[in-house]
């Protein structure tokens, strides 16, 4: 364990030196029913659909060679295939090194809250940069301990998000999306890093079970069982295989579910019309 650590340092400074670091991670999918959405008519007009992405760097696109925003064109150009969808308009606020302290900080800014309140779906990357302060704050003696006690406030600063945007936007769909072990390929035999991102990943479907138009996608596996590299030459952040990965997990774990109910309430999809 304590071998484990010190390597674990090691590399986390190492990626320091690069720019903030952030571990965007992820853990096994909620166990939940998802929302039963009436599904979309053949006959409905086509709209447009507004998504708000917010979160660190994997909301960024750090390690997307195209500089375009990571998962985000992949998920565009995926949704817009859909029936009753004319139109993906995407609104990027991820920030490299964000942890859920600084988010709730930016979530005040008149421009976020005002594009909050057109957003059909808000999609959130949070909690890896939290997890790493816990590794700078006890660098000299880190402790399995140390990951427990700050997954209380991180808890709590996950419901204060949650809470802010149904605020600004009671009728948004949220889709947390998890966090995954980018040091899996250098320690795949270390069962405490894998138990404190599953931890945290329970700790945000626990959240996400609270509020009723609010989704938890997995992507941890994405990682874990690939045999092809997934990461960006950081050994960190995905690389376009993996951004598009995410953005198809997104997709297939979401569908119809996290979009309103077009049928029922048709101009809740394209606010920008009203």
């Amino acid at each position: 364990m304590k071998k484990f650590f010190t390597l674990l340092i090691t590399s986390i400074l190492a990626l320091s030196s690069c720019s903030k670091a952030e571990i965007p991670q992820l853990v096994p999918e909620k166990k939940m029913a998802m929302k039963a959405f009436k599904p979309i008519p053949r006959d409905f007009m086509p709209r447009k659909l507004t998504i708000v992405s917010i979160g660190d760097s994997l909301t960024e696109g750090v390690g997307d060679s195209t500089d375009k925003g990571g998962y985000l064109p992949y998920l565009k150009k995926m949704l817009e295939k859909e029936k009753g969808i004319s139109q993906v308009n995407f609104y990027n606020y991820g920030v490299k090194g964000n942890r859920t302290t600084q988010l709730i900080k930016r979530l005040q800014s008149n421009e976020i809250r005002y594009t909050l309140k057109s957003a059909d779906i808000v999609i959130l990357t949070i909690g890896g940069n939290d997890i790493m302060k816990v590794v700078k704050d006890n660098i000299s003696n880190l402790q399995v301990s140390d990951f427990s006690n700050e997954k209380t406030l991180f808890i709590q600063h996950l419901r204060q998000i949650f809470d802010t945007i149904n605020q600004e936007n009671p009728s948004a769909s949220i889709v947390l999306v998890g966090l995954y072990n980018p040091f899996m390929k250098w320690f795949s035999d270390v069962d405490e890093l894998n138990q404190i991102v599953a931890e945290w990943n329970e700790a945000s479907q626990s959240v996400v079970l609270n509020y009723e138009h609010a989704y938890f996608v997995e992507i941890e596996d994405i990682f874990d069982q690939s045999k092809e590299n997934l990461l960006f030459t950081d050994n960190f952040h995905p690389n376009d295989k993996g951004y598009e990965l995410i953005a198809t997990r997104l997709q297939d774990s979401l569908g119809d579910r996290a979009i309103p109910d077009l049928e029922k309430n048709p101009l809740t999809v394209s606010k920008e019309e009203n």
